[in-house]
C-alpha cells in the first residue's frame, strides 16, 4: 500500500556542493532536488561585526542561566574576538563565550582561558620579531599573517598537512581546518623542483 505525504526537506552543508557536482563527488539528481531554494550564509570569520553582536548575547544568555552578572564586552575583547578565525563557526563562539562566562572575575569576561589561541599576532605583517603594541591591523592584513603563518608551518612540515609531525599538529589545529582555511586563503603546495 502507498502512502502520499507532504514534507519539505532542509539540508546544510559546509562544503560546495556545485564544485563537488563538477568533480564527481556529490550526485547530480540528488544535488538538484536539494538546491530548490539555497540559503548562503558566510562563515563567521567573513562576517566582521557580527562577532561581537552575537558573543553580546550569548553572554547575556549564558550570564542569566549562572545566574550572574557581567560586564559589556570590552575593546580589547571585541577585537580579540573579531581577530580570531572561528573555525568551528557560532557553536564554537558559543562555547568560547560559555568558558569566558565561567572563568570571569569581577564581572568581566575571561577571554585569556576562553579563546583556544593567541589571536594577537606578537610581529609585524612583514614578520620581523617587534611588537605590535597598539597596532591594528585591518582583515587583509590579518589574514596575510595567517596565509604567511600557514606557509611557515607547511614548511617546516614538508608540506605535510596531518600527522604527529604534520602542519596541523604544529598549528593547534585539525587537519581538517587547516585544510579548508588553506583552501580559503588560496595556499597550494608549489610544484616539486
Amino acid at each position: 500500500m502507498t502512502k502520499k505525504v507532504n514534507v519539505r526537506v532542509l539540508a546544510a552543508t559546509n562544503r560546495d556542493l556545485a564544485k563537488a557536482v563538477q568533480k564527481g563527488a556529490f550526485r547530480e539528481d540528488l544535488y538538484y532536488r536539494l538546491n530548490v531554494f539555497p540559503v548562503v550564509l558566510p562563515p563567521l570569520r567573513d562576517r566582521g561585526d557580527d562577532v561581537v553582536r552575537l558573543a553580546t548575547v550569548f553572554a547575556q544568555q549564558c550570564a542569566f542561566k549562572m545566574v550572574r552578572s557581567i560586564a559589556p564586552l570590552t575593546e580589547d575583547g571585541a577585537r580579540r574576538l573579531k581577530a580570531y578565525s572561528w573555525p568551528g563557526n557560532v557553536r564554537e563562539l558559543q562555547n568560547v563565550i560559555e568558558r569566558a562566562v565561567i572563568t570571569s572575575t569581577d564581572g568581566r569576561l575571561n577571554f585569556e582561558r576562553a579563546l583556544p589561541e593567541p589571536t594577537a599576532p606578537a610581529s609585524l605583517v612583514n614578520g620581523t620579531s617587534e611588537p605590535a603594541t597598539g597596532t591594528i591591523r585591518t582583515a587583509k592584513e590579518l589574514e596575510e599573517l595567517e596565509r604567511n603563518n600557514i606557509l611557515r608551518a607547511l614548511d617546516a612540515a614538508k608540506w605535510k598537512v596531518s600527522g604527529e609531525h604534520g602542519a596541523a599538529k604544529l598549528l593547534g589545529l585539525n587537519a581538517s581546518t587547516l585544510s579548508s582555511r588553506m583552501k580559503a586563503l588560496k595556499i597550494h603546495k608549489p610544484p616539486a623542483r
